[in-house]
């Protein structure tokens, strides 16, 4: 049997909670038994306790508690563990005489703490626990990464003896069966948006405000279309912070932006069906799910020209250099041609093909069998 760590839930990581259950679905399917296991707010859903509080609440819930939980869970019928989220790697210290993978979704928190990476700083006790985190993954069996970037990062930055931990790529696949919705259907759903003018197209981005994000040149992007192109910019994902706010009004585009806080999968859908494009000129990611996400629905794609955004998004993607603000709004541009935009949409709907959930379960499944587990 594969048990597999997931993440704390008080910590809300949906794309993390996404992936720990797809893997558990996954492998159920395809004849794996398998069982998830997740630290639980004990401490941590204390009723009052103010942010700092709860915070350090988490952190016995995670650190204390959750490693006991483990250690009573590790019976023989355990063959594997799997860390779902490298950020849970300090778990690797607690098996002992079975084989540990992870999957390594992204290494940006690491280089961060080490200085590496601007968009992605580091408090004191942050750069602690990345180092924590980097020793558990040394510690690991095998290093499942997410992304070529990813791999490199992982060949420079854990350490490994005599050739372990193993390291190699395992592409994520799809984590909602997303597909194209017929105009009605989609219509029906984006109803529910009262911002979103029913009669003017929209471009679409989502994901979060993080500074590596980028939601700020995507604004920018974005008001050097105002005067040819009349469209919206949704933001689906978190809402903007009071500062990405101003700088929309500072551009003249604020009453064009629209806000869909967490959308549901099915809006999420009928946004991507029906969204000129996908604008998503992050400046670092460890996969991008969202640009296979739109990619299933037949929603063009716009993000940088740099791994891992151009290596998922592939040839079906239209890149440009980050900073390069100018050719992204040119691109735009260009989609508003119907023929343009469907013959990104057909590329699209291609390249997705590269990343089932099927292939991705399959690859895990022969990396468990290397490491003495039969299925």
């Amino acid at each position: 049997m594969v048990l597999l760590i997931g993440n704390y839930p008080a910590d809300q990581q949906e794309s993390m909670q996404r992936f720990a259950n797809m893997m558990l679905r996954g492998l159920t399917n395809a004849g794996m038994p398998a069982e998830l296991l997740l630290p639980q707010p004990l401490l941590g859903k204390i009723r009052f306790a103010g942010g700092f509080v709860a915070k350090w609440l988490g952190y016995i819930d995670k650190f204390v508690l959750f490693p006991r939980q483990l250690r009573s869970r590790l019976s023989d019928d355990v063959a594997l563990v799997h860390v779902c989220d490298h950020s849970n790697a300090m778990y690797c210290a607690r098996v002992r005489g079975r084989p540990v993978v992870v999957s390594c979704h992204d290494l940006l928190a690491v280089r961060g703490a080490l200085g590496e990476v601007e968009d992605t700083p580091a408090s004191a006790t942050g750069k602690i626990l990345q180092r924590w985190i980097r020793a558990g993954l040394s510690r690991a069996s095998a290093i499942a990464c997410a992304s070529r970037a990813t791999l490199r990062d992982a060949e420079r930055l854990v350490t490994r003896t005599k050739g372990r931990p193993e390291l190699l790529l395992i592409h994520h696949g799809i984590n909602h069966p997303y597909r194209k919705q017929t105009e009605d259907v989609a219509r029906t759903y984006l109803r529910a948006i009262a911002a979103l003018d029913p009669a003017r197209p929209f471009l679409l981005h989502v994901g979060s405000n993080l500074r590596m994000k980028n939601r700020e040149g995507a604004l920018r992007i974005f008001a050097l279309t105002k005067s040819d192109w009349n469209g919206q910019l949704v933001f689906a994902g978190q809402k903007l912070t009071p500062e990405l706010r101003s700088l929309g009004n500072e551009l003249g585009v604020l009453d064009r932006v629209v806000e869909v806080a967490g959308p549901e999968n099915d809006l999420l859908e009928a946004l991507y069906s029906c969204a000129l494009a996908l604008l998503y000129p992050s400046r670092f990611e460890g996969f991008g799910w969202p640009i296979i996400e739109a990619q299933a629905c037949g929603c063009p794609v716009l993000c940088a020209d740099r791994e891992p955004m151009s290596e998922i998004g592939g040839e079906a993607a239209i890149t440009h250099d980050v900073d390069d603000e100018a050719g992204f709004a040119r691109s735009i541009l260009r989609l508003t041609d119907p023929a343009e935009r469907e013959r990104w949409s057909q590329r699209s709907l291609q390249n997705v093909q590269r990343f089932t959930a099927e292939e991705m379960i399959a690859k895990y499944i022969a990396l468990y069998r290397t490491l003495g587990v039969a299925a």
